[in-house]
């Protein structure tokens, strides 16, 4: 292995990440109760939604991806859930959330 490839293998990670993830899980509705406290417990989990029909809003927080990979496949894997789709999925260095975000030059324009 060359001395480059060697250095990038040691130093994937070394650098603290947050990954949070957005999913949207269909569900049987009568279980929907289970559903929710089964999710809840997750550590990183976070219910913002339920609908009657069945749907689930939850945002998955974790230090790596492969952390929210065991989440989503944890859910999916729960008895009356139809799928549980990731919808959105960031990650950045810790390091950064704690950085100040400046004024945009101009807040008036249209985003």
């Amino acid at each position: 292995m060359t001395g480059y490839r060697r250095v990038m293998l040691e130093n994937i990670g070394s650098v603290p990440e947050v990954h949070i993830a957005g999913v949207v899980v269909h569900a049987d509705n009568q279980r929907i109760q289970f559903i929710r406290q089964a999710i809840s417990i997750l550590p990183g989990a976070e219910i913002h939604a339920i609908s009657s029909a069945g749907k689930l809003v939850v945002t998955l927080e974790a230090p790596h991806s492969a952390d929210i990979v065991g989440q989503l496949n944890a859910i999916h894997a729960l008895p009356g859930v139809y799928s549980a789709a990731l919808i959105y999925q960031h990650h950045e260095d810790v390091a950064s959330l704690d950085e100040e975000i400046g004024d945009e030059t101009h807040p008036a324009g249209i985003h």
